[in-house]
């Protein structure tokens, strides 16, 4: 249980530091970050490992590069979801999924 929530406290801080770093890309307040986090834990996994195994043909043909469109396509799946967060361009989103990648990322290393 400590885990989940430490991981969420991660996202949130990515959130906003996202909204703060990144061109085209919002969110309204602290409690929308929250919401965002838990989104796109939910998302995370849930729902892309069924766009991964649907995309699989064409992330072979590109050489993996296609798994980065997943991702982005999670952030705006995130984005319409969500009232108060807007990501407004591709790039912005898949800045935003790589940051919390590397952030999930760094925090398992210290949970598990």
């Amino acid at each position: 249980m400590v885990n989940i929530l430490i991981r969420l406290v991660v996202s949130t801080i990515v959130v906003i530091g996202a909204d703060r770093v990144l061109e085209g890309f919002r969110v309204d307040s602290t409690q929308t970050a929250i919401i965002v986090a838990i989104v796109m834990g939910l998302l995370n996994t849930f729902v892309k490992p069924v766009l991964q195994f649907l995309s699989i043909p064409i992330t072979i043909l590109t050489l993996g590069i296609f798994y980065f469109v997943v991702n982005a396509a999670v952030v705006y799946l995130c984005a319409y979801l969500v009232d108060g967060f807007s990501v407004s361009n591709f790039i912005a989103a898949l800045l935003f999924s790589i940051a919390l990648s590397v952030a999930q990322t760094i925090a398992g290393w210290f949970l598990d």
